[in-house]
């Protein structure tokens, strides 16, 4: 298990790490499922503060894996027999997920984390006795990792409320993200940027797809109850919008160009895409819950409260990707357009207390991102023709 060559030619993801991908949207729709359920009841901040400590436990497992995969990916059967074990610990996480926001208990779902981070720890251990150069590196995230899963294990000894939860959690969440920094203090592993920036991309697309199958799963529920009304057509158009704008937004910067220009981007890379991949995950049961609210009354939220969980994911979302963006180019250029959007989207929910109802927040959501996606194109064609115009004078 020697690191592969960072310039690799050709190298993309592997039929492994697509599977790995799916296993883990399993987790995601489920979480998503659950914050929508909760939300729908009334209990809407105890439900965003258990969707919130899912998701950490998922991206950040995931996140781990993908970066580790790019540096020692040798895809042999010990390889790959660790790597099915992540996915099993994912789905005992998933099958918890209903324990966990009912009660507050967490013993499946750790379980279930402790299960992907233990395979983690031998593949890093692996590594260490192939790669001689960065064994310090691997032997700090092997240690590190494990003392941390110790803390896991031991925080299912303090009582179930709120409090202890989110106290305990919070510190150890810390201690995770604290992990990686240490250990590459030592020496960087390698990566391959073409590598990252897919895997990053994939997972960005899964996460798309799991809206547009969450909003399709609403509207046949409501279909086959009330048929279709003004306000679901509303939301379904503007959904199926966004949907197609943010694709756009994403994809429209050739991120993986800057990756290998800037190999210092790896840690505001991966750490600041969590921004990205947590809307969506939000939009997903803002959009179911917009479905629900938009024709039916038996809600326990209120349907401004509704368009919040639409319109605050899209603005998180345009944030994130403007900042990673920025770090990127090293330039701030278009922080206004994205401010702009900001104000107008904190506004925006309250259409859903006119006759526009849900539907005109969802839209209002819809016609911001598509706004940014004008704004972020006409600024790309400008700068092709610039840079057009500076290679034709240096040729002359």
């Amino acid at each position: 298990m020697r690191p592969r060559p960072i310039h690799e030619a050709g190298r993309t993801s592997t039929p492994l790490e697509l599977l790995f991908d799916l296993v883990f949207v399993v987790a995601v729709g489920s979480a998503v499922s659950q914050l929508a359920a909760g939300a729908g009841a009334g209990d809407l901040g105890r439900s965003l503060i258990s969707f919130a400590m899912v998701f950490f436990a998922v991206w950040w497992a995931w996140m781990n894996f993908t970066w580790f995969a790019s540096s020692y990916d040798v895809d042999d059967g010990p390889y790959r027999l660790m790597v099915m074990l992540q996915m099993a610990g994912v789905l005992v996480l998933a099958a918890g997920l209903v324990q966990a926001f009912r009660d507050l208990d967490w013993t499946a779902g750790t379980a279930g984390y402790v299960v992907m981070r233990v395979a983690q720890i031998v593949q890093w251990a692996r590594a260490g006795r192939a790669d001689p150069d960065r064994r310090p590196t691997t032997r700090r995230y092997a240690i590190g990792i494990g003392l941390v899963q110790i803390g896991w294990l031991a925080r299912l000894a303090l009582p179930h409320t709120l409090c202890w939860t989110v106290a305990s959690f919070g510190l150890l969440a810390l201690a995770e993200l604290a992990v990686p920094a240490y250990a590459e203090r030592a020496q960087r592993t390698w990566w391959h940027p073409h590598h990252i920036a897919e895997r990053y991309g994939l997972f960005t697309l899964i996460l798309l797809g799991e809206l547009a199958a969450v909003a399709v799963a609403g509207v046949q529920v409501e279909l086959d109850s009330t048929g279709l009304t003004p306000g679901l057509t509303g939301v379904c158009v503007a959904s199926l919008v966004l949907l197609f704008a943010l694709w756009w937004l994403y994809f429209i910067s050739p991120m993986a160009q800057h990756l290998a220009d800037n190999r210092q981007l790896a840690f505001p890379w991966g750490y600041g895409h969590v921004s990205i991949f947590l809307a969506l995950a939000v939009l997903g049961a803002g959009l179911e819950l917009a479905v629900e609210a938009s024709h039916v009354s038996h809600l326990r939220l209120s349907t401004v409260a509704v368009g919040y969980l639409v319109c605050g994911p899209v603005a998180l979302f345009a944030g994130g990707l403007w900042g990673l963006q920025a770090w990127a180019e090293r330039s701030r250029r278009g922080w206004t357009a994205v401010a702009g959007a900001s104000v107008i989207l904190a506004g925006a929910p309250w259409l859903a207390n006119t006759r526009l109802g849900v539907a005109g927040a969802v839209a209002a959501a819809a016609a911001v991102a598509v706004g940014l996606t004008v704004a972020v194109i006409i600024r790309a064609a400008a700068k092709g023709r610039t840079e057009t115009d500076h290679q034709d004078l240096v040729d002359c």
